[in-house]
């Protein structure tokens, strides 16, 4: 699930990225343009199997991103706002901040 919240007098939104995982993943990451394509772990809500991340990004932007569980299972988020193709034949998740 993503949402958002956006602040009148700010330009900027926060964007909250929540994924439900099997209990054996572990190492869940967050990997996005607004983070250099680089991994970032995801907190663990306790006692449960979903994850979270939570950024302010600038308004009217789009970025793509995924997710990485252990060593190499790449997931799109299934409330994207959009899928775009990427480099390696498969597809990117997309989040947008336009209001």
């Amino acid at each position: 699930m993503i949402s958002k919240r956006f602040f009148k007098t700010k330009e900027e939104v926060e964007v909250t990225f929540e994924l439900d995982v099997p209990e054996t993943a572990s190492n869940v990451a967050i990997v996005a343009e607004f983070l250099n394509w680089k991994p970032e772990p995801m907190k663990r809500i306790a006692k449960s199997s979903t994850y979270k991340y939570k950024v302010r990004l600038p308004k009217c932007q789009e970025y793509q991103f995924r997710y990485l569980l252990g060593e190499g299972q790449w997931i799109n988020d299934p409330h994207a706002d959009k899928y775009i193709p990427n480099a390696f034949g498969g597809e990117n998740s997309l989040v947008s901040t336009y209001s």
